[in-house]
């Protein structure tokens, strides 16, 4: 279990006029603070995961993904090994597609490039979205990133949203999905929802795709 930036957070990136509540380094190692101190570590929480809005808009020279200077000024890295630190685990947000949801760089043609920078970073989740590609291609594109995933030989536990969108096109799909969705301001029970279809072992185990 962990905590994910998006259901509260979304793409708040105006530090200037909200520095709490940003997509920042700042809010990233309070959390993770929080988890370790107050005690949901302790509960089994131990991933920290940042989601959409953490990068620039271009990649650098190279075509390597590099986080906003002004919001992260040390690195992805760097509060990787704060968050290691506590005993906690740092997870990372990138998609299948051109684009991320919001608009940034999208992994599409760089997948072994981005996969090898989070392992570099020491990341140890990772959230791949799935907007700005055909659903019909995730049989083969998130397939093909567990491989560059595998050859970094650092564990890194792989969340995709490959069901997810097939399911909104009717498309047929083989998955497990369950999610508990608990808004800023819950009501008086936690809206807890569950999607069912098939549930097939081999999805998870030889493609290595976790739905989420």
């Amino acid at each position: 279990m962990g905590w994910l930036a998006w259901e509260r957070f979304r793409c708040n990136i105006d530090c200037k006029a909200d520095p709490e509540n940003c997509i920042s380094e700042n809010l990233f190692m309070t959390m993770a603070k929080r988890l370790a101190e107050d005690g949901f570590k302790n509960a089994g929480y131990e991933y920290i995961i940042i989601d959409d809005c953490w990068m620039t808009t271009q990649r650098d020279s190279n075509g390597i993904l590099q986080a906003d200077p002004e919001r992260f000024p040390h690195g992805i890295k760097y509060l990787a090994d704060y968050v290691h630190s506590l005993g906690l685990k740092m997870g990372i947000y990138q998609d299948i597609g051109t684009k991320t949801c919001i608009g940034y760089p999208g992994s599409q043609g760089y997948e072994k490039i981005d996969v090898d920078t989070f392992a570099s970073w020491d990341i140890d989740y990772l959230k791949l979205d799935g907007c700005f590609m055909d659903p019909k291609e995730f049989d083969t594109a998130y397939p093909a990133v567990t491989k560059h995933l595998n050859k970094t030989g650092r564990p890194i536990v792989y969340s995709c949203s490959w069901p997810a969108y097939q399911v909104e096109r009717k498309m047929t799909v083989m998955s497990h999905r369950y999610a508990v969705s608990v808004p800023d301001s819950p009501p008086s029970e936690p809206v807890i929802w569950s999607f069912v279809q098939e549930i097939n072992i081999i999805f998870a185990g030889e493609l290595g795709c976790y739905p989420g």
